[in-house]
């Protein structure tokens, strides 16, 4: 299986040199946070749209804790299920103002332990922000295709992110989340994939298994 990993990161480095990173615009550690939290269930270009006025408004986690739960709810709506991340975002910032002295915490335990924070949400921080590798972020489109490569049969994803963790290299950890990602978005989407397109066609055991994509 490790030779199959190395395979598909060679494939896919090769096929997005382009694809350096998170797709999400931030310059600290506080704005990828609450983007990423933001993320869930959204387009990373929706949530830039949200980002570029949150992120003149609110700089310090403080203006976040102690903002009107309204406002925020409304600064965030476009989002999707705003009311969730306004709460996950808020209690959030509280705990990093209160207990953290303003900063992101830079550990998968601390950050783990803020609300809204589960496994890929610390990864992503951990592995852009603070250049600290701890394992590899599984959202929707790594999970999706985690099963179509046959990389996994779990369903939740922290088994996942185990297996993963097992069959690339730990160097590739950061670059597998956003190649992957790229590769959802642009080949193996999640209704209509295009196997003919696709660099992994010769080695994905569910190459034409689904109603594909015929590029008409």
């Amino acid at each position: 299986m490790k030779v199959k990993g190395r395979t598909i990161i060679a494939l896919l480095e090769e096929e997005y040199p382009e694809t350096t990173g998170t797709s999400l615009n931030w310059r600290t550690p506080l704005e990828l946070l609450v983007a990423t939290i933001l993320s869930a269930q959204s387009t990373d270009e929706q949530i830039n749209k949200v980002t570029s006025s949150i992120f003149e408004k609110y700089r310090s986690a403080a203006d976040y804790a102690y903002a009107s739960r309204e406002q925020l709810e409304n600064d965030v709506r476009s989002s999707g299920f705003f009311r969730r991340k306004a709460d996950a975002i808020q209690e959030t910032c509280r705990v990093i103002a209160e207990e953290h002295g303003g900063e992101v915490p830079s550990t998968m335990d601390e950050l783990t332990n803020l609300k809204g924070v589960a496994r890929k949400t610390a990864n992503v921080v951990l592995g852009h922000a603070f250049g600290i590798i701890e394992g590899i972020a599984v959202d929707t489109h790594v999970w999706r295709l985690s099963h179509r490569l046959g990389l996994s049969d779990e369903k939740n994803r922290d088994k996942i992110e185990r297996t993963l963790m097992e069959v690339f290299p730990r160097e590739k950890w950061l670059a597998v989340n956003y190649l992957l990602i790229e590769h959802g978005r642009r080949v193996c989407v999640a209704k209509k994939p295009d196997c003919g397109a696709c660099v992994f066609v010769e080695l994905c055991p569910s190459a034409f298994t689904f109603p594909h994509n015929s590029g008409e």
